[in-house]
């Protein structure tokens, strides 16, 4: 079983995601940070990698997606409440985000969402049981 999970995204200023994310409650590990990456702390086994452009070119031969122009990844998190989902929503609007899309009420999960400042998706969600 897989005992960690780092997802890795290219970013375009360093500095600005980190203050997105900080606006949002994360906070970042010290021990994977430097000039080209730094580790944004989700949950107790969960990061995202966030690496400047150049760095995060490095690690494969693939051309970068553009995240503002196509979607390559969603990014899930789930949280407690319903009210915490509208409360993170919130806070990325407020510190510079994009709304994903409408919230959406599925009875058994509730959820929205938001663009972060390079484009990428991310899901909020609080899961009250199972689908009908």
């Amino acid at each position: 079983m897989v005992k960690q999970i780092f997802v890795n995204l290219p970013v375009e200023s360093l500095s600005r995601s980190v203050d997105f994310f900080t606006a949002l409650g994360f906070g970042f590990d010290a021990k994977y940070t430097d000039a080209n990456a730094t580790c944004l702390v989700l949950g107790e086994n969960i990061f995202a990698m966030l690496l400047v452009k150049p760095f995060f070119q490095g690690f494969t031969r693939k051309p970068l997606s553009d995240a503002n122009a196509s979607t390559e990844v969603i990014t899930a998190l789930a949280v407690d409440s319903r009210e915490q989902v509208d409360a993170l929503v919130a806070k990325a609007l407020a510190a510079g985000g994009r709304v994903g899309g409408e919230a959406r009420d599925y009875g058994f999960m509730y959820q929205h969402g938001f663009e972060d400042p390079d484009g990428h998706l991310w899901e909020v969600f609080h899961g009250s049981g199972e689908p009908a």
